[in-house]
């Protein structure tokens, strides 16, 4: 029986290009994105391995249409989060804080715990999702994306103890990034150490098959985040991160 993937966020950037990896290894792969022209492509560029769900992390209906989706592709071994926003907000626009709390905390749970549920009855699976470096630290710039993904390292982390508590073989991954070369980063801004989107598809892909707990990619945001978690508190809470020639709602890792 071909093995089968679930990736939510996969029409561009990051979520794509491990959709392509998986495909390339012979993989079955659903994906569910807002963009049905890019969704729809994908399949018709690999006729009979690929499903397809429109849908939006924040709707009503999307565990309904997350089930549809792992129906039609006849189960689910991995299933992949890819999906999450992130803008810098110095001047705590609640639309901005709002909206990055409903995708990357309300969304990523309700996705995440329908698929630890599915896995568990199963017998188990494993569960992969993208998170940030960002989760590291409280970022003044950006205070709603990084506590979100603080939330995410954390429930992921819980989900692991949870899993292995109850013997439930849902293994977990969680990927941390750092500035990743995609369209959300696409602009005049010049953002540090910035990663090829096709290496960091690979690395992820090699991640989820080898069931890693903690990917941070590369070795370089490794280094940054081993020496910025040695910054006291109380120190960190002085550090101006502020870039001034950068748009209040620039988007960040």
């Amino acid at each position: 029986m071909d093995k089968r993937v679930i990736i939510i966020g996969a029409t561009s950037g990051i979520g794509r290009e491990v959709a392509m990896q998986f495909l390339q290894a012979g993989w079955r792969v659903g994906v569910g994105a807002r963009r049905e022209d890019r969704l729809r492509a994908l399949a018709e560029e690999f006729p009979g391995k690929v499903e397809y769900e429109v849908l939006d992390v924040t709707g009503s209906d999307i565990l309904e249409r997350l089930e549809a989706l792992i129906e039609r592709l006849g189960g689910m071994d991995i299933y992949f989060h890819a999906s999450g926003i992130g803008s810098q907000n110095l001047r705590l626009d609640p639309s901005i804080e709002d909206r990055t709390v409903q995708t990357n905390v309300v969304g990523f749970t309700r996705m995440v715990d329908f698929a630890f549920n599915y896995l568990s009855s199963q017998g188990g699976g494993q569960i992969g999702a993208i998170s940030s470096i960002a989760s590291t630290k409280g970022l003044g710039p950006a205070p709603s994306y990084s506590a979100t993904k603080a939330f995410q390292t954390h429930y992921l982390e819980a989900l692991t103890q949870l899993s292995n508590s109850r013997k439930l073989g849902v293994a977990i991954t969680d990927i941390r990034p750092g500035f990743v070369d995609t369209e959300l980063l696409a602009g005049d801004f010049h953002y540090p150490m910035k990663l090829r989107k096709e290496k960091v598809g690979k690395a992820i892909f090699h991640a989820l098959v080898k069931k890693k707990a903690v990917v941070t990619i590369d070795w370089r945001y490794r280094v940054l985040v081993f020496f910025w978690r040695l910054v006291p508190a109380a120190l960190w809470r002085k550090v101006r991160l502020i870039r001034e020639e950068k748009k209040d709602d620039s988007p960040l890792v």
